[in-house]
């Protein structure tokens, strides 16, 4: 169920799009958390595509980026929350590296052309399978089809892309939410790599706490429990949580023993 602030909020954001955009605007979804029913009042981001007919033009673009910083600003409930992405049919379709980059909105407010990594794959599945219509037909005929397959070949590629060292951006780990998130996504990867299927964060962890060895499940309940201003000082159990991942994803990578020079070079 959707929270009456935050159907609001969503009110407000698809009557903004429409007026940026007007005709160009095909529809606009909700995935992630709130479409699979696992949404965290604490943790949870609101995640949105936004569908347009033909790729969004400069002065589309910049009039969306004056909308979304007016928004964040705006001091509504949950409008520092919002993350999305702007998406011509042909890259709603199916994912392919050489797209151009989209539109995109980022949680801490910044908007911005960027590529669609390979976890986009996981989120045209959540679109296909379970998105929520804010605006515009129904999704399903939009998006081909994504197979166990294609998930395990995504989680690959993200794991490689985003999660080996060394790290572009190591300062990431300085925070207690990004360490929490780490080890969230380290049991989506493994949750899917063994089912075929995406999870959310919250399912895969209690997957994680049956299916895997005692020696995580500290680690993966404290991951699972934490809320904003809780500290999580796992770092050294976070990346050793990484290594085995890795280890899992490639099992003739030679791995080294968790060493935090490793990711902080």
């Amino acid at each position: 169920m959707i929270l009456p602030e935050i159907r609001s909020l969503l009110k407000t954001l698809v009557d903004s799009a429409q007026t940026v955009l007007g005709r160009n605007l095909a529809g606009l979804y909700l995935h992630g958390s709130l479409a699979s029913g696992d949404f965290n009042l604490r943790t949870s981001d609101i995640d949105f595509a936004a569908v347009t007919t033909q790729a969004v033009s400069a002065a589309e673009f910049r009039q969306l980026q004056e909308m979304h910083a007016r928004l964040y600003a705006s001091g509504l409930p949950w409008s520092q929350k919002l993350e999305g992405a702007y998406l011509p049919p042909e890259v709603l379709r199916r994912h392919d590296p050489a797209h151009p980059p989209v539109p995109w909105l980022g949680v801490d407010g910044h908007f911005a052309l960027e590529t669609l990594g390979s976890d986009w794959i996981f989120e045209r599945w959540m679109l296909r399978e379970h998105g929520v219509v804010l605006h515009g037909p129904a999704l399903r005929e939009w998006i081909d089809p994504v197979t166990a397959e294609d998930l395990k070949a995504a989680v690959r590629a993200s794991l490689r892309e985003w999660w080996s060292p060394p790290f572009p951006s190591p300062q990431r780990f300085e925070s207690d939410e990004y360490r929490a998130y780490a080890v969230l996504t380290m049991c989506r990867s493994l949750f899917v790599l063994a089912n075929g299927r995406p999870a959310s964060k919250p399912e895969a962890a209690r997957w994680a706490l049956i299916q895997m060895d005692e020696h995580w499940h500290d680690l993966i309940h404290e991951a699972l429990v934490w809320s904003p201003g809780k500290a999580f000082n796992f770092i050294d159990r976070t990346f050793e949580l990484m290594e085995y991942t890795l280890a899992i994803n490639e099992p003739n990578r030679q791995t080294d023993p968790p060493d935090e020079q490793r990711y902080f070079r």
